[in-house]
């Protein structure tokens, strides 16, 4: 089977063609993979430096969710409220931080800074991973512990006179009470493969797209080299043949020396459809359609208006709606009926849904003026006609 098959047949869950891990096919795999090909354990701060910092798909999608969540229209109650919401982070767009790291960690924390009256006056997005959930003798959290470099801040839940001090928002773990689950470890697998299929290619051609070859000794008495001309040959070899500045260069051979050339099929050389369907699974996890990332597909204008469409109404309206309402509600002891929600009638990706909504509001002759002001969101004019 070639190596492609084999590949495509481990990644799907084929049990019976595992794919090869011996040091000499996929030594970059090893890596990631123990022996029996168990994911290791989610660690933070690598797996944002593979699966987001060097990993293009990954990196795409998760600029394009969090990008679009900081950047929706917003419906705000309260104009200081908008101001806290519309001020950076550190230089960076709070809501847009806050989506990054929901997604990243599953976790975001953000500190309510206040001025000597006790009114806020920032909003500022902690690092998830420097954020410690204490739990008190009731299980709830009691404070955070953030840490930094030789130093620990301890924050309680509330200050004195019983005001949040920080908001938490999560995502739903079946298996932890405290934290949420992160969707860069659901796509780690895919993320590996992904980026191991990328230095394999990256290793074929800085070999000429050669994974290696023999250097054969034949004479007419049968008879082989010795162990101080085996070495020579070696060491010349790796020194003159070897690496990406010597690809293609021509070799000097000397009488009952050959070359034999184990080039790889173009099946084996070709790992484009191995990283189509890890990318697809990647933004699977991310919640983003795979045409908006430049994946092979339909990509039709139809077909990128529907997934454009998809992307706000399955992922990034329910995330927004999860970080406002969290941030609402701990903003709600400062300002009573607070109000945070995105203004989908500002939003051009569902402009067509608007548009069907209202010429059905406008075609119901069963319903007065005043209902299908009610129905379209506008406060009622009191016609009734």
């Amino acid at each position: 089977m070639a190596l492609l098959d084999q590949m495509l047949s481990a990644f799907k869950g084929g049990a019976n063609n595992p794919a090869p891990l011996s040091s000499g096919v996929l030594q970059n795999w090893r890596p990631t993979y123990s022996d029996n090909c168990s994911l290791r354990p989610f660690r933070y701060e690598t797996d944002v430096r593979e699966g987001f910092l060097a990993n293009p798909i990954a990196q795409r999608a998760v600029r394009i969710v969090a990008e679009g969540v900081g950047q929706a229209p917003l419906s705000v109650s309260d104009p200081e409220i908008a101001a806290l919401l519309t001020s950076t982070s550190a230089g960076q767009s709070l809501i847009e931080t806050l989506a990054c790291q929901v997604l990243l960690h599953g976790n975001g924390f953000v500190q309510i800074m206040k001025d000597a009256s006790g009114r806020p006056t920032e909003l500022f997005a902690l690092r998830p991973d420097r954020v410690t959930i204490v739990p008190g003798n009731d299980g709830w959290p009691c404070a955070f512990e953030y840490s930094v470099p030789g130093e620990r801040l301890r924050i309680p839940v509330e200050d004195e006179d019983g005001w949040p001090n920080i908001v938490q928002v999560k995502t739903m773990h079946p298996l932890d009470d405290h934290n949420g689950a992160s969707a860069l470890a659901a796509a780690q697998q895919a993320i590996a493969i992904h980026n191991a299929a990328s230095n394999w290619n990256r290793s074929l051609l800085e070999n000429a797209a050669r994974p290696s070859g023999a250097l054969v000794y034949e004479t007419g008495d049968g008879a082989g080299l010795t162990s101080e001309q085996f070495e020579r040959l070696k060491h010349e070899l790796e020194l003159a043949f070897s690496g990406a500045g010597n690809a293609g260069r021509p070799m000097l051979l000397d009488g009952g020396l050959k070359w034999q050339s184990m080039a790889m099929t173009p099946a084996d050389m070709d790992f484009a459809t191995l990283k189509s369907a890890a990318s697809r699974e990647i933004a699977l996890a991310f919640g983003v359609p795979p045409m908006l990332l430049g994946l092979p597909g339909d990509n039709t204008y139809s077909n990128y208006r529907e997934a454009n469409r998809a992307l706000w109404r399955l992922t990034l309206l329910p995330l927004a709606s999860k970080l406002f309402s969290s941030l609402q509600q701990g903003l709600a002891p400062w300002f009573e009926g607070a109000r945070i929600e995105v203004d989908l009638d500002r939003i051009t990706a569902l402009s067509e849904d608007r548009e069907r909504l209202w010429k059905q509001v406008s075609d119901a002759d069963f319903l007065t003026r005043s209902e299908k002001r009610e129905l379209l969101g506008f406060s009622n004019d009191g016609e009734s006609a």
